[in-house]
């Protein structure tokens, strides 16, 4: 044998050696995956989750991991660039071969990369609230359906207490999320007695910065006499500009009342919160609850940032809620194998933040609390309502016509995500 052959032969021995020993070491831990935006418009909102993953992955870990073995995450940036999220969930589920992925924010990036997990049959778990009207069998949805937000937050407007409203705006991001919500709020409000002339509705691009004029519309539609209240569905760093033009136009909460669903603890650190002070934010969680879960979910989310003035919101209980949803339901089925963990999930109850329990049901929706807070002047939420009991999540609308007909449920018979009767 020649010393070339010799070469190639040992060259190519190394190279199997390298590989097998790269396997097993793949084998020794369980890889999740982290898809969050950590730079462009939706940073300001999703570089947490990505920490509050690796919270729970090195909390896990640090409790002897899962199965035996060590949880890794594997964290990519889409960079709220949403062609980039399928990419990058591809990349996530065959090259890193996770068990799972964490992420999203915006519903046009769940859509995004919904194909994807979809055609390798992966599983992901979205932790933000939505607009509804999907049930994906490799997704279970941990934020809140539109009967879990939209829905109680404009009943809290039009009631005593949260001024009766008679004449709404909608105020939203233009993408799907938004735009899916108002039209369910519409046909909502209709049903109430409020008629499209006293509702407003106006969008704007990702990131938009000029506010001007129109603040200035809205002031005018709430010039007929009527009390009027906005709902906004505003994503990302626009709501800095939003709330600022509010103030320079003089709008008080006490005025025009405004309730955000993308409006949390986290887009109001570090800004100045005078203007936004009084004004509403409809989520199922807030720092400010009083339970001895919470205040060890935040003394333990300190110590893990190393920083004291770090927030918690609601999309990071949503995550840990379904992080260990997830986690509780591989033990069950002994195994990371998808279809095993899916069925595992349904009925998994992990204790919320709030003092109460968080149930998967079959719809793949939790069972959550509502809770509606005003901004504080420290940048917290004083909560102002709130639900008695947990309200189960709505896939589909029941005040859509071609929605309240359909059935989410994946278990048998139904084995379906919008059918009108039992697939078996």
């Amino acid at each position: 044998m020649n010393k070339k052959l010799q070469a190639l032969i040992g060259a190519g021995a190394m190279a199997v050696s390298a590989m097998a020993m790269s396997a097993a070491q793949a084998a020794e831990t369980i890889k999740v995956g982290v898809l969050h935006s950590l730079s462009g418009t939706m940073a300001i909102s999703e570089t947490t989750l990505k920490d509050t993953v690796l919270m729970l992955v090195d909390d896990l870990n640090k409790n002897g991991g899962l199965l035996g073995k060590q949880v890794e995450a594997v964290v990519v940036d889409p960079a709220s660039d949403w062609p980039l999220f399928a990419e990058k969930a591809r990349e996530l589920i065959e090259q890193e071969q996770v068990a799972v992925v964490f992420g999203c924010w915006t519903s046009v990036s769940r859509k995004s990369v919904l194909p994807v997990f979809e055609e390798l049959n992966s599983m992901l778990f979205y932790p933000v609230q939505y607009e509804g009207e999907e049930s994906s069998r490799n997704v279970f949805y941990t934020g809140a359906a539109p009967n879990q937000q939209a829905i109680p937050a404009v009943d809290y407007l039009m009631s005593e207490d949260g001024g009766s409203a008679e004449r709404i705006v909608l105020l939203g991001t233009d993408y799907v999320y938004p735009r899916t919500t108002n039209k369910i709020l519409r046909s909502y409000l209709n049903g109430k007695g409020i008629s499209d002339e006293d509702i407003m509705e106006n969008y704007t691009p990702f990131g938009h910065s000029d506010w001007q004029s129109i603040v200035a519309d809205v002031k005018a539609f709430a010039s007929a006499g009527k009390k009027t209240a906005v709902v906004s569905t505003i994503n990302g760093d626009a709501n800095v500009p939003f709330y600022k033009e509010l103030a320079n136009q003089g709008i008080k909460a006490e005025d025009i009342p405004v309730v955000a669903f993308s409006v949390g603890e986290e887009e109001l650190a570090g800004i100045d919160t005078a203007p936004l002070v009084g004004h509403l934010a409809a989520w199922n969680y807030f720092q400010s609850v009083e339970s001895d879960a919470n205040t060890a979910f935040i003394e333990k989310w300190h110590a893990f940032i190393g920083d004291e003035s770090r927030v918690t919101n609601d999309p990071m209980e949503a995550t840990y809620i379904g992080f260990n949803m997830w986690k509780q339901a591989v033990e069950q089925a002994g195994t990371t194998d998808v279809d095993a963990v899916r069925q595992a999930m349904y009925g998994q109850e992990v204790a919320n933040l709030t003092g109460g329990t968080a149930v998967m049901n079959t719809n793949h929706h939790l069972s959550k609390p509502v809770l509606i807070g005003e901004v504080q002047d420290d940048g917290q939420f004083d909560i102002v309502w709130e639900t008695e009991g947990t309200v189960v999540g709505d896939a589909w609308s029941d005040f859509l016509p071609e929605s309240a007909k359909l059935t989410a449920d994946w278990t048998y018979p139904w084995v379906c995500g919008n059918c009108e009767k039992p697939m078996y």
